[in-house]
Protein backbone atom coordinates (compact mmCIF):
# COMPACT_ATOMS: atom_id res chain seq x y z
CA UNK A 1 0.00 0.00 0.00
CA UNK A 2 1.23 3.33 -0.77
CA UNK A 3 1.68 6.30 1.48
CA UNK A 4 -0.80 7.67 0.11
CA UNK A 5 -3.50 5.03 0.23
CA UNK A 6 -2.18 4.70 4.23
CA UNK A 7 -2.92 8.53 5.25
CA UNK A 8 -6.93 8.06 3.52
CA UNK A 9 -7.25 4.37 5.62
CA UNK A 10 -9.50 5.81 8.11
CA UNK A 11 -11.83 7.61 5.33
CA UNK A 12 -11.45 4.44 3.21
CA UNK A 13 -12.40 2.03 5.72
CA UNK A 14 -15.49 4.30 6.45
CA UNK A 15 -16.71 4.49 3.03
CA UNK A 16 -16.67 0.32 3.42
CA UNK A 17 -19.72 0.69 6.03
CA UNK A 18 -22.72 0.23 3.64
CA UNK A 19 -21.64 -2.35 1.93
CA UNK A 20 -20.72 -4.07 5.83
CA UNK A 21 -24.25 -3.43 6.65
CA UNK A 22 -25.83 -4.85 3.48
CA UNK A 23 -23.63 -8.23 4.24
CA UNK A 24 -23.67 -8.07 7.94
CA UNK A 25 -26.88 -10.48 7.82
CA UNK A 26 -25.31 -13.07 5.88
CA UNK A 27 -21.46 -12.56 7.66
CA UNK A 28 -23.71 -13.53 10.81
CA UNK A 29 -25.61 -16.54 8.96
CA UNK A 30 -22.88 -17.97 7.26
CA UNK A 31 -20.87 -17.07 10.61
CA UNK A 32 -17.64 -15.99 8.21
CA UNK A 33 -16.97 -12.96 6.24
CA UNK A 34 -18.64 -12.73 2.70
CA UNK A 35 -16.80 -13.30 -0.42
CA UNK A 36 -17.58 -9.37 -1.61
CA UNK A 37 -15.93 -8.14 2.24
CA UNK A 38 -13.23 -10.44 1.60
CA UNK A 39 -12.49 -8.92 -1.51
CA UNK A 40 -13.11 -5.42 -0.21
CA UNK A 41 -10.78 -5.81 2.53
CA UNK A 42 -7.89 -7.67 0.16
CA UNK A 43 -8.26 -4.60 -2.69
CA UNK A 44 -8.25 -1.70 0.05
CA UNK A 45 -4.93 -3.26 1.37
CA UNK A 46 -6.55 -3.72 5.23
CA UNK A 47 -5.10 -6.76 6.06
CA UNK A 48 -1.50 -5.27 5.37
CA UNK A 49 -1.76 -1.77 7.49
CA UNK A 50 0.77 -3.53 10.01
CA UNK A 51 2.72 -5.60 7.56
CA UNK A 52 6.10 -4.02 7.29
CA UNK A 53 6.81 -1.59 4.32
CA UNK A 54 9.72 -3.57 3.29
CA UNK A 55 7.32 -6.13 2.13
CA UNK A 56 5.20 -4.16 0.83
CA UNK A 57 2.97 -3.13 3.68
CA UNK A 58 1.57 0.42 4.86
CA UNK A 59 3.69 0.32 8.74
CA UNK A 60 0.79 2.71 9.46
CA UNK A 61 1.30 3.81 12.79
CA UNK A 62 -1.42 2.25 15.18
CA UNK A 63 -3.81 5.20 15.93
CA UNK A 64 -4.20 4.87 11.78
CA UNK A 65 -5.11 0.78 12.61
CA UNK A 66 -7.60 1.53 15.44
CA UNK A 67 -9.44 4.20 13.32
CA UNK A 68 -9.52 1.99 10.89
CA UNK A 69 -11.01 -0.45 13.69
CA UNK A 70 -13.23 1.81 15.11
CA UNK A 71 -14.92 2.52 11.85
CA UNK A 72 -15.65 -0.64 10.32
CA UNK A 73 -16.65 -2.34 14.33
CA UNK A 74 -19.49 0.66 13.75
CA UNK A 75 -21.01 -1.85 10.88
CA UNK A 76 -20.08 -4.99 11.98
CA UNK A 77 -17.55 -6.33 14.47
CA UNK A 78 -16.87 -9.65 13.49
CA UNK A 79 -15.48 -7.86 10.06
CA UNK A 80 -13.61 -5.81 12.60
CA UNK A 81 -12.60 -8.46 14.34
CA UNK A 82 -11.32 -10.89 12.08
CA UNK A 83 -9.19 -7.53 10.32
CA UNK A 84 -7.76 -6.93 14.28
CA UNK A 85 -6.47 -10.66 14.32
CA UNK A 86 -5.21 -11.17 10.75
CA UNK A 87 -3.42 -7.65 10.57
CA UNK A 88 -1.55 -7.99 14.07
CA UNK A 89 -0.68 -11.87 12.67
CA UNK A 90 1.35 -9.57 9.75
CA UNK A 91 3.56 -8.21 12.05
CA UNK A 92 4.94 -11.58 12.30
CA UNK A 93 7.21 -10.42 9.53
CA UNK A 94 9.53 -8.35 10.95
CA UNK A 95 10.69 -11.66 12.60
CA UNK A 96 11.27 -13.57 9.94
CA UNK A 97 13.56 -13.78 6.81
CA UNK A 98 12.85 -11.40 4.22
CA UNK A 99 12.59 -14.03 1.25
CA UNK A 100 10.31 -15.82 3.71
CA UNK A 101 7.85 -12.79 4.30
CA UNK A 102 8.05 -11.89 1.04
CA UNK A 103 6.88 -15.41 -0.30
CA UNK A 104 3.66 -15.28 2.16
CA UNK A 105 2.72 -11.87 2.02
CA UNK A 106 3.75 -10.48 -1.57
CA UNK A 107 0.46 -12.49 -3.13
CA UNK A 108 -2.13 -9.55 -2.78
CA UNK A 109 -4.80 -12.12 -1.44
CA UNK A 110 -2.41 -12.82 1.12
CA UNK A 111 -3.70 -13.59 4.91
CA UNK A 112 -2.61 -15.12 8.02
CA UNK A 113 -4.26 -16.29 11.09
CA UNK A 114 -3.84 -18.11 13.79
CA UNK A 115 -4.80 -19.75 17.20
CA UNK A 116 -4.59 -18.20 20.62
CA UNK A 117 -3.43 -20.98 22.45
CA UNK A 118 0.50 -23.05 22.53
CA UNK A 119 1.04 -26.12 21.46
CA UNK A 120 4.55 -28.26 21.02
CA UNK A 121 6.57 -28.92 18.55
CA UNK A 122 9.81 -31.62 18.60
CA UNK A 123 12.98 -29.79 17.82
CA UNK A 124 14.77 -32.06 14.86
CA UNK A 125 16.94 -31.35 11.89
CA UNK A 126 16.57 -28.28 9.96
CA UNK A 127 12.89 -27.34 11.66
CA UNK A 128 10.80 -28.65 14.10
CA UNK A 129 7.91 -31.43 13.65
CA UNK A 130 4.54 -30.94 15.23
CA UNK A 131 1.11 -33.04 15.99
CA UNK A 132 -1.32 -30.72 17.90
CA UNK A 133 -4.59 -28.81 18.00
CA UNK A 134 -5.10 -25.23 18.48
CA UNK A 135 -8.32 -23.13 19.09
CA UNK A 136 -10.02 -19.50 18.50
CA UNK A 137 -8.38 -19.21 15.08
CA UNK A 138 -10.24 -15.72 14.44
CA UNK A 139 -10.34 -15.51 10.58
CA UNK A 140 -8.70 -18.57 9.52
CA UNK A 141 -11.81 -19.07 7.03
CA UNK A 142 -10.15 -15.96 4.59
CA UNK A 143 -6.69 -17.09 5.53
CA UNK A 144 -4.33 -18.46 3.32
CA UNK A 145 -1.15 -19.08 5.61
CA UNK A 146 -1.96 -20.24 9.12
CA UNK A 147 0.01 -19.87 12.11
CA UNK A 148 0.38 -21.68 15.35
CA UNK A 149 2.02 -20.87 18.74
CA UNK A 150 4.32 -24.00 20.17
CA UNK A 151 6.95 -25.11 23.13
CA UNK A 152 9.90 -26.57 21.41
CA UNK A 153 10.60 -29.71 22.61
CA UNK A 154 14.52 -30.76 22.74
CA UNK A 155 16.06 -34.03 21.57
CA UNK A 156 16.58 -34.76 25.31
CA UNK A 157 12.80 -34.07 26.30
CA UNK A 158 13.35 -30.72 27.90
CA UNK A 159 11.43 -27.73 27.12
CA UNK A 160 13.75 -24.79 25.44
CA UNK A 161 14.22 -21.77 27.54
CA UNK A 162 14.96 -18.03 26.77
CA UNK A 163 17.73 -16.54 28.60
CA UNK A 164 15.98 -15.24 31.27
CA UNK A 165 14.79 -19.29 32.31
CA UNK A 166 10.99 -18.65 30.92
CA UNK A 167 9.91 -21.09 28.51
CA UNK A 168 10.46 -20.20 24.87
CA UNK A 169 7.19 -20.33 22.25
CA UNK A 170 7.92 -19.96 18.69
CA UNK A 171 5.61 -19.30 16.36
CA UNK A 172 5.77 -21.51 13.43
CA UNK A 173 4.15 -20.70 9.97
CA UNK A 174 2.40 -23.55 7.23
CA UNK A 175 0.08 -22.86 4.24
CA UNK A 176 -3.62 -23.81 5.14
CA UNK A 177 -3.67 -26.53 3.03
CA UNK A 178 -1.40 -28.45 5.82
CA UNK A 179 -4.05 -27.88 8.74
CA UNK A 180 -7.33 -29.61 8.93
CA UNK A 181 -10.09 -27.63 10.07
CA UNK A 182 -13.18 -27.96 13.09
CA UNK A 183 -16.48 -25.68 12.81
CA UNK A 184 -16.97 -25.07 16.46
CA UNK A 185 -17.86 -21.60 16.65
CA UNK A 186 -22.00 -21.85 17.70
CA UNK A 187 -21.38 -18.64 19.67
CA UNK A 188 -23.11 -15.92 21.67
CA UNK A 189 -21.52 -12.86 19.63
CA UNK A 190 -19.14 -12.38 16.91
CA UNK A 191 -20.56 -15.08 14.64
CA UNK A 192 -19.14 -14.09 11.72
CA UNK A 193 -15.51 -14.40 12.98
CA UNK A 194 -15.33 -17.96 12.18
CA UNK A 195 -13.57 -18.72 14.94
CA UNK A 196 -12.38 -22.30 14.01
CA UNK A 197 -10.30 -25.03 15.80
CA UNK A 198 -7.48 -26.42 13.63
CA UNK A 199 -5.02 -29.42 13.76
CA UNK A 200 -1.84 -31.00 11.84
CA UNK A 201 -0.50 -34.53 11.87
CA UNK A 202 3.15 -35.16 12.07
CA UNK A 203 3.58 -32.01 10.14
CA UNK A 204 7.87 -30.62 9.62
CA UNK A 205 7.96 -26.77 10.07
CA UNK A 206 11.14 -26.08 7.99
CA UNK A 207 13.04 -23.70 11.20
CA UNK A 208 12.60 -20.55 8.95
CA UNK A 209 9.12 -20.59 8.85
CA UNK A 210 9.05 -19.56 12.60
CA UNK A 211 10.13 -16.65 14.51
CA UNK A 212 10.38 -15.69 18.26
CA UNK A 213 7.50 -13.38 17.99
CA UNK A 214 8.11 -10.27 20.47
CA UNK A 215 11.49 -11.29 21.27
CA UNK A 216 13.42 -7.78 20.01
CA UNK A 217 16.44 -9.69 19.96
CA UNK A 218 14.72 -11.14 16.66
CA UNK A 219 13.40 -7.87 15.04
CA UNK A 220 14.24 -7.18 12.17
CA UNK A 221 12.71 -4.69 11.52
CA UNK A 222 13.47 -1.26 13.73
CA UNK A 223 10.25 0.36 13.07
CA UNK A 224 8.70 1.94 16.25
CA UNK A 225 5.33 -0.05 15.09
CA UNK A 226 7.54 -3.22 16.19
CA UNK A 227 8.73 -2.13 19.39
CA UNK A 228 4.49 -2.50 20.89
CA UNK A 229 3.91 -6.87 21.06
CA UNK A 230 1.42 -8.24 19.39
CA UNK A 231 -0.22 -8.72 22.77
CA UNK A 232 -0.46 -5.15 23.10
CA UNK A 233 -1.63 -4.66 19.70
CA UNK A 234 -4.56 -7.29 20.14
CA UNK A 235 -5.45 -5.31 23.51
CA UNK A 236 -5.72 -1.84 21.75
CA UNK A 237 -7.52 -3.14 18.64
CA UNK A 238 -10.23 -5.01 20.11
CA UNK A 239 -10.72 -1.43 22.36
CA UNK A 240 -11.12 0.34 19.46
CA UNK A 241 -13.57 -2.24 17.92
CA UNK A 242 -15.36 -1.97 21.30
CA UNK A 243 -15.76 1.75 20.98
CA UNK A 244 -17.07 1.37 17.29
CA UNK A 245 -20.00 -0.87 18.54
CA UNK A 246 -20.88 1.19 21.27
CA UNK A 247 -20.62 4.53 19.20
CA UNK A 248 -23.58 2.52 16.69
CA UNK A 249 -24.90 1.34 19.37
CA UNK A 250 -25.48 4.84 21.38
CA UNK A 251 -26.28 6.71 17.74
CA UNK A 252 -29.13 4.10 17.28
CA UNK A 253 -30.58 4.72 20.66
CA UNK A 254 -30.77 8.28 19.95
CA UNK A 255 -32.61 7.94 16.82
CA UNK A 256 -34.72 5.40 18.80
CA UNK A 257 -35.41 8.43 21.10
CA UNK A 258 -36.23 11.09 18.97
CA UNK A 259 -38.64 9.07 17.15
CA UNK A 260 -40.22 6.62 19.05
CA UNK A 261 -43.63 7.00 21.55
CA UNK A 262 -44.21 5.91 24.99
CA UNK A 263 -46.91 3.95 26.03
CA UNK A 264 -46.84 5.15 29.28
CA UNK A 265 -46.17 8.51 28.40
CA UNK A 266 -48.59 11.36 25.72
CA UNK A 267 -45.19 12.89 24.47
CA UNK A 268 -42.67 11.23 22.72
CA UNK A 269 -39.68 9.02 24.19
CA UNK A 270 -37.65 12.05 23.77
CA UNK A 271 -38.65 13.83 25.91
CA UNK A 272 -38.12 11.53 29.09
CA UNK A 273 -35.75 12.58 31.31
CA UNK A 274 -34.49 9.45 32.20
CA UNK A 275 -34.30 8.82 28.55
CA UNK A 276 -32.11 12.56 27.99
CA UNK A 277 -29.69 11.45 31.38
CA UNK A 278 -29.31 8.28 30.00
CA UNK A 279 -28.00 9.43 26.01
CA UNK A 280 -25.90 12.18 28.34
CA UNK A 281 -23.97 10.02 30.09
CA UNK A 282 -23.29 7.12 27.66
CA UNK A 283 -22.25 10.26 25.40
CA UNK A 284 -19.99 11.76 28.10
CA UNK A 285 -18.44 8.22 29.04
CA UNK A 286 -17.66 7.11 25.32
CA UNK A 287 -16.32 10.33 24.53
CA UNK A 288 -14.32 10.36 27.89
CA UNK A 289 -12.95 6.82 27.15
CA UNK A 290 -11.96 6.90 23.45
CA UNK A 291 -9.95 10.25 24.68
CA UNK A 292 -8.54 8.03 27.20
CA UNK A 293 -7.24 5.27 24.69
CA UNK A 294 -6.17 7.24 21.77
CA UNK A 295 -4.25 9.60 24.38
CA UNK A 296 -2.51 7.22 26.16
CA UNK A 297 -1.30 5.34 22.35
CA UNK A 298 -0.51 8.40 21.18
CA UNK A 299 2.28 9.26 24.34
CA UNK A 300 3.15 5.69 23.97
CA UNK A 301 3.91 6.26 20.46
CA UNK A 302 5.73 9.21 20.80
CA UNK A 303 8.08 7.91 23.43
CA UNK A 304 8.73 4.81 20.59
CA UNK A 305 9.45 7.01 18.11
CA UNK A 306 11.84 9.08 20.01
CA UNK A 307 13.96 5.49 19.82
CA UNK A 308 12.63 4.65 23.33
CA UNK A 309 11.73 0.70 24.05
CA UNK A 310 8.39 -0.11 25.06
CA UNK A 311 9.21 0.11 28.48
CA UNK A 312 6.87 -1.75 31.88
CA UNK A 313 5.19 1.75 31.97
CA UNK A 314 3.88 1.84 28.60
CA UNK A 315 2.82 -1.62 28.68
CA UNK A 316 1.04 -0.68 31.85
CA UNK A 317 -0.90 2.03 30.16
CA UNK A 318 -1.84 0.47 27.19
CA UNK A 319 -2.79 -2.92 29.30
CA UNK A 320 -5.45 -0.50 31.46
CA UNK A 321 -6.27 1.70 28.93
CA UNK A 322 -7.33 -0.99 26.34
CA UNK A 323 -9.15 -2.93 29.37
CA UNK A 324 -11.08 0.05 31.07
CA UNK A 325 -12.23 0.72 27.29
CA UNK A 326 -13.94 -2.36 26.55
CA UNK A 327 -15.71 -2.39 30.03
CA UNK A 328 -16.88 0.99 29.61
CA UNK A 329 -17.88 0.56 25.75
CA UNK A 330 -20.06 -2.71 27.07
CA UNK A 331 -21.11 -0.32 30.12
CA UNK A 332 -22.72 2.37 26.89
CA UNK A 333 -24.10 -0.98 24.73
CA UNK A 334 -26.20 -1.95 28.31
CA UNK A 335 -27.55 1.11 28.83
CA UNK A 336 -28.88 2.16 25.14
CA UNK A 337 -30.15 -1.47 24.70
CA UNK A 338 -32.22 -0.84 28.06
CA UNK A 339 -33.15 2.35 26.95
CA UNK A 340 -34.79 1.34 23.93
CA UNK A 341 -36.91 -1.16 25.44
CA UNK A 342 -38.61 -3.20 23.31
CA UNK A 343 -37.66 -2.15 19.84
CA UNK A 344 -33.90 -3.57 21.03
CA UNK A 345 -35.24 -7.37 21.36
CA UNK A 346 -35.89 -7.16 17.38
CA UNK A 347 -33.58 -8.98 14.85
CA UNK A 348 -34.30 -6.27 12.22
CA UNK A 349 -33.18 -3.57 14.83
CA UNK A 350 -29.74 -2.16 15.45
CA UNK A 351 -29.69 -3.17 18.95
CA UNK A 352 -30.17 -6.79 19.40
CA UNK A 353 -26.51 -8.09 17.21
CA UNK A 354 -24.19 -5.33 19.00
CA UNK A 355 -25.42 -6.35 22.41
CA UNK A 356 -24.40 -9.84 21.75
CA UNK A 357 -21.22 -8.79 20.18
CA UNK A 358 -19.96 -6.48 22.87
CA UNK A 359 -20.27 -9.14 25.70
CA UNK A 360 -18.35 -11.56 22.94
CA UNK A 361 -15.89 -8.87 23.37
CA UNK A 362 -15.80 -8.34 26.82
CA UNK A 363 -15.45 -12.17 27.14
CA UNK A 364 -12.15 -12.11 25.15
CA UNK A 365 -8.75 -12.41 27.18
CA UNK A 366 -7.74 -8.80 26.40
CA UNK A 367 -10.67 -8.02 28.81
CA UNK A 368 -10.25 -9.84 31.68
CA UNK A 369 -10.20 -8.02 35.35
CA UNK A 370 -7.04 -9.44 36.44
CA UNK A 371 -5.30 -6.97 34.40
CA UNK A 372 -6.37 -4.41 37.06
CA UNK A 373 -5.17 -6.96 40.02
CA UNK A 374 -1.93 -6.49 37.59
CA UNK A 375 -2.14 -3.10 37.51
CA UNK A 376 -2.18 -2.72 40.89
CA UNK A 377 0.52 -4.92 41.86
CA UNK A 378 2.88 -2.98 39.09
CA UNK A 379 2.21 0.60 40.66
CA UNK A 380 2.58 -1.02 44.32
CA UNK A 381 5.70 -2.33 43.64
CA UNK A 382 5.02 -5.61 42.96
CA UNK A 383 5.98 -8.26 40.42
CA UNK A 384 2.53 -8.67 38.54
CA UNK A 385 1.34 -12.56 39.17
CA UNK A 386 -0.29 -12.82 35.67
CA UNK A 387 1.98 -12.72 32.16
CA UNK A 388 0.17 -9.43 30.73
CA UNK A 389 3.23 -7.29 31.26
CA UNK A 390 5.63 -10.38 29.81
CA UNK A 391 6.32 -8.79 26.50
Amino acid sequence: MSAAGASDAVERARALRPLLAAEADAIERDRQLTPKIVAALTEGGFYKLLLPKTIGGAEVAPAVFLGVLEEIGKADASTAWCLAQCGVCAMVAAYLDPAVAHEMFDPPQAVLAWGATAGEARAVPGGYRVTWRWNFASGSRQASWIGAHVQIIEPDGKKRLRPDGRVAARTILFPRTSATFHDVWDVVGLKGTGTDDYAVEDLFVPEKYSALRDDQSERREAGPLYKISSSMMYGISFAAIALGVARATLDAAIETARGKQSRDLKTGMKHNNVVQATIGRGEAKLRGVRAYLFATLAEVWRDLEAGRPLAIEHRLALRLASTWTIHQAAEVVDAAYHMAGATAIFHAQAFERRFRDIHAIAQQIQARDIHYESVGQVLLGLDPDASVFAT
